[in-house]
C-alpha cells in the first residue's frame, strides 16, 4: 500500500472535495438503468475478473477457489469505497524518459479516472506534479501505484485520498459562543464571577440545563464492538464512526454530540461508566455495541438515568423502515395490519424492527435466524429468542426462510449477503415489497429480486430507497432536548416513522423513491415536531413547546 504521510496530507488540505450537492431529482424517477450500469461498471473495474458480466456469481464458481477470494476482497474493498473517492497522487516525472500522454494511458488502464493535473513546480530535468484520480476502491489506488512505479522516468512521492484529508485531526472542533475579550469577560466566565453560577445550579440542579452545555449536549457511546461492518475493532478504531455521527447530529438537527469510546465491553463497566458522565449530558445515543450485551445495557441506563437513552442500532433502523414500509404498503395498495412479514435476523435490528412493526399493528411477524424460523413453545436457543418467538409467529411456521418466505407480503433483512434467493422472492405474496438491508451486500440484490418484487429497499446509497439511520436520530434528539423528554417511548418511535414517512408526498411516491434523501431539508423538522408531540401526550415532557416553533 501506498505510504500517506502527515506532512503531504497538511500540504493538501486545501485540496479537500466537498461531497455531491443534495439530491435535486427528489420524487422523480431517473434512469435507473443507466445508473446500475454505471455501478456495474465500477464493480468490474475493482474485481479484475474480465468474465463477469451478467452473473457475478456464477462467474465466481467457474473461476474457483482463486477466483472466489478475489471477489471476497472486491466485496470487502466495497465497504471502504462504496462510492467513488479522490485520490492525489504526487510525481516526478523525467520527461525526457516518459511523456505524460503514457503516463495517462497506465492510469487508466490500472482503472483510475484522471480528473485534474497540477504543476507543483518545474525543475530543470524533471517536472513535480499532483494527479487527482477518481477510484472505486483501495484495490485499484494500489493497483494504479503499481502500474505507475513500473514506468521507466516517474518517482512515486507520495500518495493521499479524500477520505483520509477530511479525517486529519479529527473532524470535530470547540468553538467559543461567547469571546473573552478584556478581564471583565474572563471574570464573568471563569472566577470569580462564575462562582455565582455554580451555586445557582447547586441550590436548584434543574437550572443545569439552561445554564451549561447540557441543554443540547449529548453523549456518543460505543465500546468498539460491532462497528458498522467491521465487527469489534476496539475503541480508537471506532473513533472515526462516532466523531462522523457527531457531525451529523450537529449539521442535521444542531445537536451538539461528543463522541466517547470505552475501553471496556463489561457490560457493568460500560453501564457505571455512562451514568457517572450523565450530569454533563442531555441525552445518551449508544453505537455500535454488539448484541446481547446491548440489549441489557440500554434497559438499565433508560431505567437508571433521568435522561433519554437510545441505541440507533436498534431503533433508528427501525423508525426508518417503519417509515419506508408505511409508504411501501400505501403504493401497493395494502394494509400494513395485514401483510405477513419474514424478519431475516432477529439481533438488535431485527428486534427492534419487529417490536416497531408489532406496535404498528403487524400481527403475522416471522423472525428467522440461522437455525431457522422462531416458534414459540420451543427452545429456540436463547432466551432473547424466546421472548422474540413468543410474540410473533402465531401461525407456529417452521423451517427454513426459504420455507416461511411463502405468501409473505414483506420481507426485512438485517442478516447476511445472499440469503434470499429470487425464487424465494417469486414465492412471495403479489406486489411483494424487500427490504434487503445487510451492508455492503445484501440479502438480494435489486437485479436479482426484479420481476418479483414491486418495491425493493437496501441499506446502500447507490440504489434507490436507502434505508438510513439519519433520517431518523438528529430529529428524533432535536425533539428530546427540546422538550426534555425523560426517555424515548415506543409512541415517540411512531410517530418518528410517521413523520419521516409523511415527507414523500402523493405526487412523488413510486416504486423508486418511498424514502425520503438524508439530504432533504424538510425530514429533521418534521420529525423533531412529531417526537415534541408524542412526548406531550404520552406524559414524558418536562417543558412543553408551541410546536409552531
Amino acid at each position: 500500500m501506498a505510504k500517506r504521510t502527515d506532512k503531504w496530507i497538511e500540504h493538501n488540505q486545501d485540496k479537500r472535495y466537498e461531497s455531491a450537492e443534495p439530491d435535486q431529482h427528489r420524487g422523480k424517477v431517473y434512469n435507473f438503468k443507466q445508473e446500475q450500469k454505471r455501478a456495474n461498471q465500477a464493480l468490474l473495474a475493482t474485481s479484475a475478473l474480465p468474465g463477469m458480466k451478467d452473473n457475478l456469481d456464477n462467474q465466481v464458481q467457474k473461476a474457483g477457489s482463486t477466483g472466489r477470494q478475489l471477489f471476497q476482497k472486491v466485496l470487502r474493498s466495497m465497504l471502504f469505497h462504496s462510492a467513488k473517492t479522490k485520490v492525489i497522487l504526487r510525481v516526478e516525472i523525467v520527461e525526457e524518459i516518459l511523456d505524460f500522454g503514457r503516463l495517462a494511458m497506465v492510469i487508466c488502464e490500472a482503472g483510475g479516472n484522471i480528473v485534474a493535473v497540477d504543476v507543483v513546480r518545474t525543475e530543470p530535468h524533471a517536472t513535480i506534479r499532483d494527479i487527482t484520480l477518481h477510484v472505486n476502491s483501495q484495490m485499484v489506488t494500489d493497483r494504479v501505484v503499481k502500474a505507475v512505479k513500473e514506468l521507466a522516468g516517474i518517482s512515486v512521492l507520495d500518495v493521499s485520498d479524500q477520505t483520509f484529508l477530511m479525517h486529519l485531526g479529527g473532524k470535530l472542533e470547540t468553538k467559543l459562543k461567547v469571546r473573552i475579550r478584556n478581564c471583565d469577560d474572563l471574570s464573568r466566565v471563569y472566577t470569580p464571577g462564575v462562582a455565582r453560577v455554580c451555586m445557582a445550579i447547586h441550590e436548584n440542579p434543574d437550572m443545569a440545563h439552561n445554564l451549561t452545555i447540557k441543554r443540547n449536549t449529548i453523549a456518543v457511546v460505543s465500546d468498539g464492538s460491532a462497528v458498522l461492518g467491521l465487527g469489534n475493532i476496539g475503541p480508537l478504531a471506532a473513533m472515526p464512526v462516532m466523531e462522523g455521527k457527531a457531525m451529523l447530529f450537529k449539521q442535521l438537527g444542531g445537536v451538539d454530540a461528543f463522541p466517547i469510546c470505552l475501553d471496556t465491553q463489561d457490560t457493568e463497566e460500560i453501564i457505571r461508566a455512562v451514568k457517572q458522565i450523565a450530569p454533563t449530558f442531555g441525552g445518551i445515543n449508544l453505537e455500535d455495541i454488539s448484541a446481547p450485551r446491548c440489549f441489557e445495557i440500554e434497559r438499565r441506563l433508560v431505567e437508571e438515568l433521568d435522561i433519554p437513552v437510545f441505541h440507533d442500532d436498534q431503533h433508528g433502523t427501525a423508525v426508518v423502515v417503519l417509515a419506508g414500509l408505511l409508504n411501501a404498503v400505501r403504493l401497493v395498495g395494502k394494509k400494513l395490519a395485514d401483510c405477513k412479514v419474514v424478519v431475516s435476523g432477529t439481533g438488535a435490528a431485527g428486534t427492534a424492527c419487529s417490536n416497531i412493526l408489532l406496535a404498528a399493528g403487524v400481527t403475522n411477524i416471522i423472525g428467522v435466524d440461522r437455525n431457522g424460523a422462531l416458534v414459540r413453545n420451543k427452545d429456540n436457543g436463547s432466551e432473547a429468542w424466546n421472548l422474540y418467538a413468543s410474540r410473533t409467529n402465531p401461525n407456529l411456521e417452521a423451517g427454513s426462510l426459504s420455507d416461511v418466505i411463502h405468501g409473505a407480503d414483506i420481507f426485512v433483512g438485517v442478516s447476511a449477503p445472499g440469503l434470499l434467493k429470487r425464487e424465494d422472492v417469486k414465492h412471495m405474496a403479489k406486489d411483494a415489497i424487500v427490504f434487503a438491508m445487510a451492508n455492503p451486500t445484501p440479502e438480494i440484490t435489486p437485479e436479482e429480486a426484479k420481476g418479483y418484487a414491486r418495491v425493493m429497499a437496501t441499506g446502500r446509497s447507490d440504489y434507490p430507497n436507502q434505508i438510513n439511520n439519519v433520517l431518523c436520530f438528529p430529529g428524533l434528539f432535536r425533539g428530546v432536548l427540546d422538550c426534555r423528554a425523560e426517555r424515548v417511548t415506543e409512541g415517540m418511535k411512531l410517530a418518528a416513522a410517521h413523520a419521516i414517512a409523511g415527507v414523500v408526498k402523493n405526487n412523488e411516491l413510486n416504486e423508486n423513491y418511498i424514502i425520503p434523501s438524508v439530504f432533504n431539508r424538510d425530514v429533521a423538522d418534521r420529525v423533531r415536531q412529531a417526537v415534541v408531540k408524542a412526548a406531550c401526550e404520552e406524559n414524558v415532557a418536562r417543558h412543553r413547546l408551541d410546536l409552531g416553533r
